[in-house]
């Protein structure tokens, strides 16, 4: 089992589709958005067969309409992949050890501890506030890899964090 991860798309549907290639490569079961994900990129993400969940971002107002029918969901959205509870949420507000792994965005910034649960931020896909495509992969052992590339390079660097 492998999930892929990811956040902050802000509808930049070339950067995400080259993101889920990558993951797609790695042999991801599971797709999990941590919102902020545009209308564009959200009718890509349906059309996908392994995708997961969603969450609504503080940029996906437009989204609403389609809140419990399609796989997205209101923050924070509590639910399980085998043996793995999972919380997933846009803000950073719900940081309570509540699952075994809790996933959130809006901050552009990649980030990974693990204390009694796993937190973590995948980053930004949409390069945003750097000149880098992040996001993250989770293994059925729990190891997590921190996925980028930088904007002007197509080779894609994997580390393991959160050792």
């Amino acid at each position: 089992m492998k999930i892929g991860v990811i956040s902050d798309t802000h509808n930049n549907l070339t950067l995400t589709k080259e993101v889920v290639s990558f993951l797609q490569n790695e042999g991801i079961d599971y797709l999990l958005h941590a919102g902020d994900i545009g209308k564009d990129v959200f009718k890509y993400l349906k059309s996908l067969e392994f995708f997961y969940a969603a969450v609504i971002g503080n940029n996906d107002r437009n989204l609403i309409p389609f809140l419990d029918k399609v796989k997205l969901f209101q923050e924070p959205h509590y639910f399980k992949i085998k043996n793995l509870s999972f919380k997933l949420m846009h803000h950073p507000y719900y940081l309570t050890p509540d699952a075994d792994i809790i996933i959130y965005g809006h901050l552009h910034k990649f980030a990974c501890e693990k204390k009694k649960s796993i937190y973590l931020n995948p980053g930004e896909v949409c390069a945003r506030e750097k000149p880098r495509v992040e996001c993250a992969i989770i293994d059925e052992n729990l190891n997590l890899y921190y996925c980028y590339k930088e904007i002007t390079s197509s080779k894609w660097q994997k580390v393991k964090v959160c050792q």
